[in-house]
């Protein structure tokens, strides 16, 4: 049956895939003829998401390893599965019911809403595993795994004990005193109500205001304020009764545990150690802080004093637990100012005590309510118009010269407020404010548990590729902070702690009891209260901090009503453990003992700490050894410019309608083609076009094979023949196949791509199966038959973990097969195959002809017009391969003849290898008019290439300019040098002609 005049991608693909799952083509261990494993964890998608091209990028590195080492009979396994995506996947189902009318998370519960969760799941969290299939990836979908799998509230179908590896973990690091609970500085998400990473917040440059404000000293105090310029000449000097400052967050104020200057300040010399008034809030209940000393503040930039606020700024947060300073916690879990506690002015009294030196606990500052009764309850945009009116109306806020002063109804001096540009945090799902929160939350104790996971970096046991990703991993390690691991949300792994009363101080603190279940925390309390002290749950969980239920007789302890810690953990904590949980452990699987550690972590920079750092961390601490040996680490996919692809910029690309119009293998190839170690990842419809035209080629090329009867021939093992150029074709072949295993062994995924794409288009699709042709209707047809076909074959298999879609289907259409193209054997022939004879003949002719088309496209020749060519000199090497390749030369540079003589005036000179040709172009061209139009063409080239030299020599550009305007920039005067050198030797070949 003849083959179809092209490859239809869209009907093919999902035939193909179809028919490898069929096949069990990509279970663990197909196809496996060698003791050694292989093994990629996938990094998890979330179970909301959807292909995104950075997806496509990952997963085709991933399949290209997996395919490879597949057709190398290594047993292989590529886990895939999703990640829960806690704060994600609460908000999907969130919208949906409210999209529905249906009743509320609040109005459902905590178990009913789960269950919604669980149903949407199951509605919706295959999507994106449908989409991996279109891209082509050959994961073992039969062990598909799921960060929740074997949850307690887990429907039928989503069984799995991931959940047990989890709690697990948590409980036996907990019992090494490696997890606990406290309070610290958070980002909090005002919407969700929850802590969230710092990878789930998005700084972005906003229009902001800068508020200065004065800080009047306690009791008028007075100092002279003194200003100097970089020559110490003093500029001012003046008596002031204040310090001040700015603030971008006027609202915080409130929360302010002292005001810091650095120590080498002189300004502030004589105040330092004095005490100075908030400037809000009830006058005669003014709140006093102590003026301290701290390296942060930066003298040189505004005042030089920075008020610190520990409760609700992260620099502010060290400062304070520096300096020993109370943090005040401003608001509550909706970022509104707080409204529980005692009045304002028992606060505040308390507040006061303290600032004088009166000892304090963390637990008594946090319930001090410092926001003015006037203000509680409220937004915290609204308190901050507030704030701002009553210090301006008070006289407190630092004055400037009013630039409209003079007109009517204006005054001489107006507040110093700057409209200046902020970064500010906002979540990346709830696109509100970021509020950094002092809140109770659990943590691992990560100081204690990084040690191993930096030595295996360090002694070379896990290697991070490109080597800055090392350097990275190193400043994050090494300083590295606990790491807070609960999110208060209901759809996660709930901690596995339950909460009874101190027995010591029954009103007072509360147990915990830390257990694999419920059963097994009550054992914990049997044991800690006594046999004679019932225990049961409450059947909810409590907010902590209200106390815990509990019975008593006459004094004594009679029940006890246990409450389970309402909080989740972090799904970085459960995906921290993926390389194990998705081998079955805690249980001592087959697949465990086979595949852990795993090889290769394919993943993006973005998450090598949040991901990568604790998850070494992780299976370093439970299993005692590496999660992996080789961590592959790749920048964001791009657009062709270099800008990051976003919907507002509207250079999003879409990897499903790529395939749609391209298919997969030629979004396949882009992708391999851009996977330099490090390297930019540019990704353009034109270049995906491009090599979908590859594709294109390679399908002509058997079509025409076909044509000449080429499938017909049968291949015992590798030909032999005798003719130059099917020796040098299966020298080629052998080439690259060595350099292709050399490039994805060491991951140049690039450099494979194009090594593969400068075989196929051009030493197979374009010179062999040129020079081939006559070849065919000779004493040699059989042998070449025989060749081409072989060579065909090396393109599919070499190709197919980069294009599996159009390389499987060519294989399956060009001769019965044993096996299909996924599971076929991977060559290893190498040099003993090259012929350096045919090689060194066969490259001098294509050399020749290359130097020909050159010349005539650079001398603007006719390309249908034929031309006569002299032999100048020629050694006998070079005449010879001459004579037995001349109607090739001819044929395939356009010549009608080639005659010995000498280079006359008027031609050009054609140099090969031991040889000189020359090119006659007078009267074929016109030289005067070639000229002046090749030295237009190298004007503009250097007047542009001038321009954008003069760009870099502008040191603002450098320091300002957007780093993909920069690289855009330099991209450009590269391409205008070599277009300038091409010209000018085409106008050096032009003043050979006289």
């Amino acid at each position: 049956m003849s083959m179809e005049k092209t490859f239809d991608a869209r009907e093919a693909e999902p035939r193909l895939y179809a028919k490898w799952e069929a096949a069990g083509a990509f279970k663990a261990g197909a196809n496996a003829s060698r003791p050694e494993t292989f093994c990629i964890m996938i990094p998890p998608p979330n179970v909301t998401g959807a292909l995104h091209v950075g997806h496509a990028f990952n997963n085709t590195v991933q399949d290209i390893l997996i395919r490879w080492h597949r057709m190398r009979g290594f047993d292989t396994l590529w886990q895939p599965g999703q990640d829960h995506a806690g704060i994600a996947t609460q908000l999907m189902v969130e919208k949906e019911l409210a999209k529905t009318q249906q009743p509320s998370r609040a109005e459902l519960g905590r178990d009913e809403f789960l269950k919604k969760v669980w149903e949407w799941k199951g509605k919706y969290g295959s999507t994106i595993i449908n989409q991996l299939k279109r891209l082509g990836s050959s994961c073992d979908w039969d062990r598909n795994a799921f960060t929740m799998s074997g949850a307690p509230n887990a429907p039928a179908g989503e069984e799995g004990n991931f959940h047990d590896a989890v709690i697990k973990v948590f409980v036996d690091l907990y019992n090494k005193g490696l997890i606990y609970r406290g309070k610290r500085l958070v980002n909090w998400d005002p919407h969700f109500e929850t802590a969230i990473s710092d990878l789930e917040v998005e700084n972005i440059e906003v229009a902001g205001h800068m508020w200065h404000f004065k800080y009047p000293l306690a009791n008028g105090a007075t100092y002279e304020y003194v200003e100097k310029d970089a020559e110490g000449n003093v500029t001012l000097r003046e008596t002031r009764d204040y310090i001040s400052i700015a603030t971008t967050r006027p609202e915080t104020m409130l929360g302010d545990g002292a005001v810091a200057v650095h120590p080498s300040d002189e300004r502030y010399a004589a105040i330092v150690g004095k005490l100075c008034e908030i400037p809000v809030g009830p006058k005669e209940h003014r709140r006093l802080i102590p003026i301290i000393t701290d390296e942060y503040p930066d003298p040189t930039f505004g005042s030089g004093a920075v008020k610190i606020t520990g409760a609700h700024d992260f620099n502010d947060y060290q400062v304070a637990k520096r300096a020993g300073l109370p943090l005040y916690r401003l608001m509550d879990s909706r970022a509104k100012m707080r409204a529980d506690g005692a009045d304002y002015e028992t606060c505040a009294i308390r507040a006061m005590e303290i600032s004088k030196g009166a000892p304090f606990t963390e637990a008594e500052v946090d319930t001090l309510n410092l926001i003015p009764d006037n203000l509680r309850g409220l937004d915290r945009y609204e308190a901050r118009k507030i704030v701002v009116e009553e210090i301006n109306a008070e006289g407190l806020a630092v004055m400037i010269a009013n630039p409209k002063a003079g007109e009517e109804g204006q005054p001489d001096l107006i507040p110093y407020v700057e409209s200046k540009p902020i970064m500010q945090p906002f979540g990346d799902r709830s696109k509100v404010v970021i509020e950094p929160m002092l809140t109770d939350q659990w943590y691992v104790d990560a100081e204690k548990v990084v040690g191993p996971a930096l030595d295996a970096v360090r002694t070379g046991k896990t290697r991070i590729m490109p080597e800055a990703g090392e350097k990275t991993y190193y400043h994050w390690l090494e300083n590295i902070e606990p790491w807070c691991i609960s999110r208060q949300l209901w759809w996660g792994h709930q901690i596995p702690v339950w909460y009874g009363p101190d027995k010591d101080d029954l009103m007072g603190s509360y147990k915990p009891f830390c257990a694999h279940s419920a059963e097994a925390a009550k054992e914990l309390a049997i044991a800690y209260y006594g046999p004679g002290v019932s225990i049961d749950f409450d059947g909810g969980p409590e907010s902590l901090g209200r106390g815990v239920a509990f019975e008593t007789l006459e004094g004594n302890l009679t029940g006890v009503h246990l409450v389970r810690d309402p909080d989740v953990l972090d799904t970085w904590f459960s995906s921290g453990l993926w390389p194990i949980g998705t081998l079955g452990w805690p249980e001592d699987t087959e697949e465990m003992r086979k595949y852990f550690p795993t090889d290769v972590l394919v993943t993006g920079f973005d998450i090598l700490f949040f991901w990568v750092a604790r998850m070494m961390m992780m299976q370093l601490a439970v299993t005692g050894d590496i999660p992996f040996h080789t961590v592959y680490l790749h920048q964001l996919v791009r657009d062709e410019k270099g800008k990051k692809m976003s919907k507002t910029a509207g250079n999003v690309i879409d990897p499903l309608e790529i395939i749609d119009e391209f298919g997969a293998d030629a979004l396949r190839f882009t992708n391999a083609s851009m996977a330099a170690i490090g390297g930019v990842l540019k990704l353009s419809k034109d270049r995906i076009a491009g090599y979908r035209n590859f594709g294109t080629k390679l399908w002509n090329a058997t079509r025409f094979a076909e044509m000449n009867g080429v499938f017909e021939a049968e291949v015992a093992g590798i030909p032999q023949p005798s003719q130059t150029v099917n020796r040098w074709i299966i020298g080629e072949t052998a080439k690259v196949r060595a350099e292709v295993d050399a490039a994805f062994e060491s991951y140049r995924f690039n450099d494979a791509a194009n090594a593969l794409y400068g075989f196929v288009w051009g030493k197979v699709c374009d010179w062999y199966v040129e020079f081939s042709k006559p070849l065919f209707d000779g004493e040699h047809a059989a042998e070449t038959r025989e060749t081409m076909r072989w060579v065909l074959d090396q393109c599919y298999i070499l190709l197919h973990p980069i294009m599996p879609f159009i390389t499987e289907e060519l294989w399956g259409l060009t001769g019965t097969r044993a096996k299909m193209l996924v599971h076929a054997d991977w060559p290893t022939y190498g040099a003993e195959l090259v012929d350096a004879e045919a090689d060194r003949e066969m490259n001098w002719v294509i050399a020749l002809i290359e130097e020909i088309r050159s010349s005539r496209a650079q001398m603007g020749v006719p390309v249908a017009l034929k031309l006569p060519m002299v032999l100048a000199e020629a050694e006998p090497q070079a005449r010879a391969a001459l004579a037995r390749n001349e109607a090739l030369i001819l044929r395939m540079a356009r010549l009608e003849a080639i005659t010995e003589g000498t280079v006359a005036k008027g031609s050009i000179s054609i140099p090969a290898a031991g040889a000189l040709f020359g090119l006659p172009l007078e009267g074929v061209i016109d030289v005067a008019a070639e000229k002046a139009r090749l030295e237009k063409a190298l004007a503009k080239v250097e007047k542009e290439a001038a321009g954008l030299k003069a760009r870099f020599a502008n040191p603002k550009f450098v320091a300002n300019a957007a780093e993909e305007v920069i690289e855009e920039a330099r991209e450009n005067l590269a391409a205008r040098a070599e277009e300038a050198v091409k010209i000018g030797a085409a106008l050096k070949r032009l003043a050979e002609l006289g």
